[in-house]
């Protein structure tokens, strides 16, 4: 792993994963600092895996689920040792991580459970709601237009916030709360908008940035220091964004499918997802949906709890 820097942008190198479990979608990195462990989800083959960061690779553990487990945040005073949520295939609901069972605390408002649709990516928001997104599920053909952007509040049923949407991705937030960035990858574009927690309005859509390359903008994480560090699925890159929307470093990676980054201290974690053989060179199917990790020098803004009983 190198890095270096030119008069344009700065630039990192991995050369290979730090873990390689050959995820069909790896996504949702969530760093639990009190035990010092990295989950993150599989949505393909609907499991979650657990590595001690103390212990390396070799610790690593993994939970088999019945639905997808699409991403995850801690609850208010809960040990996420015990429990925690998780986007599933018709909503949010609560994990028990010793016996794998699951319930859930509400349901997307749509129509017989629509089996049409399954969650994606979202995240708390700084009051403990819980922002997700829905999407066209893999069996179901081409992606359409037929997703939301939901926001969750505690057990209530959640309110649809942005519709129609194809495939909703990371929300996050500006380190003084006040702006709300949320990625729409099928459109190729990262959206701002004025966050109020009060009445749990965003207001004053704006384009913070909009790509242009073969890839999508996946997930992504917001550092210290305002910067917004995305992902891009098919472009074997993550791309740091200035507060401003400007492009200023790019992380390059062995293979094409980046999902999604995780700040650990100033290591940043990053998943991939998994190619067939044909879609790259041997070398980038043999490297994908692996586990990366990079120190970038600065420290990531950490994740919000959900509060299930607000």
């Amino acid at each position: 792993m190198t890095s270096s820097s030119s008069s344009s942008i700065q630039q990192w190198t991995i050369t290979e994963p730090y873990l390689n479990l050959h995820c069909g979608l790896g996504e949702g990195p969530f760093y639990e600092k009190a035990s010092n462990t990295l989950r993150f989800v599989d949505i393909k083959k609907k499991r979650l895996h657990t590595v001690d960061l103390a212990k390396g690779p070799e610790s690593v553990t993994t939970l088999q689920l019945d639905t997808c487990c699409t991403v995850t945040a801690d609850i208010v005073g809960v040990d996420p040792a015990d429990k925690i949520l998780f986007g599933a295939k018709y909503g949010i609901a609560v994990l028990d991580r010793k016996s794998g069972s699951y319930e859930y605390v509400s349901k997307f408002q749509t129509d017989a459970d629509n089996n049409r649709l399954r969650s994606n990516d979202g995240g708390a928001d700084p009051h403990g709601r819980f922002w997700l997104g829905t999407m066209t599920d893999f069996d179901m053909g081409e992606f359409r237009p037929e997703g939301s952007v939901h926001l969750f509040k505690g057990r209530n049923a959640p309110v649809i916030k942005k519709t129609p949407v194809t495939i909703p991705n990371s929300v996050g937030w500006s380190p003084d709360g006040k702006t709300m960035y949320l990625t729409h990858s099928s459109s190729l574009t990262v959206f701002a908008y004025d966050y109020s927690g009060s009445d749990e309005a965003i207001t004053n859509e704006r384009v913070f940035y909009t790509h242009e390359g073969p890839g999508e903008p996946d997930g992504f994480r917001v550092d210290a220091e305002g910067n917004i560090w995305h992902a891009v699925y098919g472009e074997s890159r993550v791309l740091k964004l200035s507060p401003e929307g400007k492009l200023v470093g790019q992380i390059n990676l062995p293979t094409k499918n980046i999902t999604c980054p995780q700040f650990v201290g100033t290591e940043l974690f990053l998943t991939t997802a998994g190619m067939e053989k044909g879609e790259g060179t041997d070398a980038e199917v043999e490297n994908s949906g692996g586990l990366y990790k990079i120190d970038v020098g600065v420290k990531g803004l950490d994740l919000f709890e959900f509060k299930l009983d607000a």
